[in-house]
């Protein structure tokens, strides 16, 4: 998967409307260290850390409708992940004129960089592009996550200290379990909303084997309003008196590990359910 982001990076930065001098130049991803003497023109760009972007993080599966029309599956969501390269540009002349040229290529790559708050879906590939992402590539370029260690990093290459940017883009890192097999649904409860008086509302599911039935006597939890309730014979819960608003969902199930999803609770989007994964 990181080649592919590499091979995305490389074609970003050849696309045509690019500033010509970058688009001539080679692009490199090995490290730069001080056997690294590029004989053209060269943006290096460096995969040196990779963390999970925790405020990314979903706990909520993804329920989709399965491919024969009969049930659904529920899969865990992708991991986002922050891909952080250093990006450096390279001249292949001496002197002054040397760094003057990368000088010069450093402030094209971030203005090009800059154009590319997300990036475009024609610049991906590989598995980057199939299948598509769930969600859109973020970049952030120029925004260092740590540049008081920038010059140790130089040091343990054995490279004297030169002008570089933090390029950042968040992936997302599909789940290697296949997605678990819901059985169709047979009875609809009805339970309508009534503007008037409106509650955030819905019901908590909990999968076995396969099969989705209400988890009855599970704890739900307003973690920000300081409410619980206990769900009902059907999984229901509802809390009244609410102010609309973004609100996490606490579920507890004796023997299952607590699960925390975040809802937007409005007039027209009174009611969520919450699925328990399979354990």
């Amino acid at each position: 998967m990181f080649q592919d982001l590499d091979a995305t990076l490389k074609a970003l930065l050849g696309d045509s409307l690019a500033p010509e001098e970058l688009r001539a130049a080679d692009v490199s991803f090995v490290t730069p260290d001080k056997d690294f003497k590029p004989a053209q023109d060269t943006v290096n760009l460096f995969l040196h850390d990779v963390q999970e972007n925790r405020t990314l993080r979903s706990q909520e599966p993804l329920l989709d409708r399965a491919a024969a029309g009969d049930g659904y599956t529920s899969g865990r969501p992708p991991m986002r992940v922050d891909c952080t390269y250093l990006a450096t540009a390279w001249s292949h002349k001496t002197g002054g004129v040397k760094a003057e040229d990368e000088h010069r290529l450093l402030g094209q790559l971030l203005l090009w960089l800059g154009r590319f708050p997300v990036i475009d879906e024609r610049f991906l590939q590989g598995g980057v592009a199939r299948p598509a992402q769930l969600h859109p590539l973020p970049a952030s370029v120029g925004q260092p996550r740590d540049s008081a260690g920038t010059g140790q990093f130089w040091t343990a290459l054995g490279v004297a200290p030169r002008p570089a940017l933090a390029l950042t883009v968040t992936l997302g890192l599909a789940s290697p379990e296949p997605p678990q097999q819901l059985p169709p649904v047979r009875d609809v409860l009805l339970d309508p909303s009534v503007l008037g008086r409106p509650a955030l509302r819905g019901r908590v599911l909990d999968v076995l084997d396969g099969a989705a039935r209400p988890a009855t006597g599970a704890r739900v939890s307003v973690v920000e309003a300081g409410r619980d309730t206990v769900a009902g014979r059907s999984g229901d819960f509802s809390f009244g008196s609410l102010d609309f608003g973004e609100y996490t969902l606490l579920v507890r199930l004796p023997g299952r590990p607590d699960l925390q999803t975040r809802v937007t609770y409005r007039s027209d989007h009174q009611v969520h359910n919450v699925v328990l994964p399979q354990p």
